[in-house]
């Protein structure tokens, strides 16, 4: 079975017949035999204005026409052509492909399992601090040309395996266009990333941008914990983190006014200069743009830290900031039986080599000689049952 049939410009193309991936407001096309293109439609006629912004996209090269390395993919995922239906209506537009085993979205660096799963196996803090600084780069380049992402989330950023990152849902960022001056809004958002301002019906700015730079970078850093996270201790019911947001109720700045599952990792993982930021962002910057740390500065202290990483020396994918005397995640493996790092089935190997195997479960369980007698015991008598 086949989906709609488009037009790109003079070009008739098939769409597969289930979307890659859908919103309330969009849905993404894998297009038949072009591997590298999908063509987003929208769901409800876009109008006029959204044709217009799509049509001035088309005009201009972002970012200077960037990147240049061939190992570096796009840093856009620009438009490329519209999407017409046989009469000539205006549905939406086409884009490159980006996707797995290739790109991955960003939320999926913040749990161990999708982790362990989607990117290479040496993927440790080093990694995650390597994403945030390209992430801060590319946030002030954009911010540089004049460009607002507006939208700014964990779902519309992919990764690579060398931790390069291309923005997604670019109908949505914020620009003016070069010929007329026009002004075309982002009127997307993410309530999680959104700071409370934009949660007000504000427009998008280089600030709120920043304030969701922040959280992403705080995310990365502490490999996947969302800095308002929690429930205030005065609160009557279960809060969102848009609530907290609202509230500034972050537990990174007042850990002493929310209840945070314990599973958190401490603030402290970050370096100095970094957790300074953080907690400028996450503190007086809530409520205050004008004191958000922009993404100029993150990417100057992410760059000062780049060469101070420390490796560990007993478990594998172990790596944190030189402010700290000893492993943060060894430490937290001992204490909580988890590993942020490495799969479940792995112990420190004692001289720093591959770790050893060890029976699924927490980490660094292994089974007394009594308990394996007993399960032996028990094995030899259902097979005797069931030989009788």
């Amino acid at each position: 079975m086949t989906g709609p049939r488009v037009y790109l410009g003079a070009e008739h193309v098939v769409l597969a017949e289930e979307p890659l991936k859908g919103g309330g407001q969009a849905a993404v096309f894998p297009v038949l035999g072009r591997a590298d293109l999908v063509v987003k439609l929208y769901r409800e006629p876009p109008g006029a204005e959204q044709e217009r912004r799509l049509e001035s996209m088309l005009t201009v090269s972002p970012l200077g026409g960037r990147p240049t390395d061939r190992s570096q993919p796009p840093e856009l995922a620009w438009p490329t052509a519209l999407a017409h239906g046989s009469g000539g209506e205006f549905l939406g537009y086409a884009m490159r492909r980006f996707g797995e085993p290739d790109h991955v979205q960003l939320i999926g660096l913040f749990t161990r399992s999708q982790r362990l799963r989607l990117f290479p196996p040496e993927t440790d803090w080093k990694f995650l601090l390597g994403v945030a600084w390209n992430l801060a780069f590319m946030t002030a380049r954009m911010h540089h040309q004049g460009l607002i992402i507006g939208d700014f989330s964990s779902n519309n950023v992919v990764v690579d395996k060398n931790g390069f990152v291309t923005f997604l849902d670019c109908d949505s960022i914020a620009f003016n266009d070069p010929a007329s001056g026009e002004l075309f809004p982002s009127l997307m958002q993410t309530a999680d990333y959104s700071a409370p301002e934009r949660q007000a019906g504000g427009p998008a700015t280089r600030s709120s941008d920043d304030f969701a730079l922040a959280v992403l970078i705080y995310q990365l850093l502490t490999a996947g914990n969302h800095p308002f996270g929690g429930v205030p201790h005065d609160s009557d019911s279960e809060a969102t983190v848009k609530d907290n947001i609202a509230a500034s109720c972050s537990y990174v700045v007042w850990p002493d006014r929310v209840v945070v599952p314990r599973a958190v990792i401490e603030p402290t993982v970050l370096p100095p200069s970094l957790l300074e930021l953080a907690r400028r962002a996450f503190g007086p910057g809530v409520q205050s743009p004008a004191a958000r740390p922009s993404a100029q500065e993150w990417l100057k202290a992410l760059d000062g830290e780049r060469s101070q990483i420390r490796s560990c020396g007993e478990r594998p994918r172990h790596s944190y900031g030189s402010h700290l005397g000893a492993c943060p995640w060894c430490a937290r493996a001992a204490a909580t039986g988890q590993d942020v790092f490495n799969p479940p089935s792995t112990v420190p190997g004692g001289t720093g080599g591959p770790a050893s195997a060890v029976p699924h479960g927490q980490d660094g369980w292994k089974p007394s000689a009594k308990t394996v007698a007993v399960l032996v015991a028990v094995l030899v008598l259902i097979i005797l049952v069931a030989v009788l």
